[in-house]
């Protein structure tokens, strides 16, 4: 029951980025297309889970045990920074026209505060392996959620004619604080 609460809770009620706010740059950036954001959202999962696992080893079982935890934030991009390495060599080879698309943003995973945030907020919680997992996974869950559903909406409003002052930039952030308050909609769930 732990873990459903926790999946509820990570994609609906605590959104990453909804709620927050962490991730704000891809959420931004990359939402202009459906495709590019369904991409993104699959290679912030992947590094956000694999990053939980390997960062809470890293802390469990090098950073505590030898009285390191200082080291935890350069610890931590570091191993962020080489999942990231390896994820753009993989998608340059197994799709280069999503790492086309995705272009300058994929490198930005690094310094994607969402998924440092989530590794740190593991260990503040004192969540075990499992529990870190299902909160990290649950997590890039309600990220992706949150932005194949801003590119959809992105997508559609290309189609209206929207004022000149607003087009752009401030009609997206108007949008995101919309999709942000609908999802506030869900705090009474869990």
């Amino acid at each position: 029951m732990e873990y459903i609460l926790i999946f509820i809770s990570a994609i609906f009620v605590n959104n990453i980025v909804l709620s927050q706010f962490l991730g704000i740059c891809p959420f931004l950036g990359v939402s202009k297309k459906i495709e590019t954001a369904i991409g993104m959202s699959a290679a912030v999962a992947f590094v956000l889970t694999i990053a939980t696992i390997v960062t809470f080893l890293i802390q469990k079982y090098v950073l505590d045990a030898f009285g390191l935890g200082y080291l935890q934030t350069i610890t931590f991009i570091l191993v962020i920074a080489a999942l990231v390495q390896m994820v753009e060599i993989i998608l340059k080879k197994v799709s280069p026209a999503l790492y086309q698309a995705l272009g300058v943003f994929l490198p930005l995973i690094t310094t994607n505060c969402c998924i440092l945030g989530v590794a740190i907020l593991v260990i503040q919680k004192e969540f075990d392996l499992l529990t870190g997992v299902v909160y990290a996974f649950s997590t890039a869950l309600g990220f992706g959620l949150a932005l194949v559903l801003f590119a959809g909406l992105r997508e559609q409003m290309s189609l209206v004619k929207v004022p000149k002052g607003m087009e752009g930039t401030p009609i997206a952030l108007i949008t995101a604080g919309l999709l942000a308050m609908a999802f506030m909609g869900f705090s009474g769930v869990v």
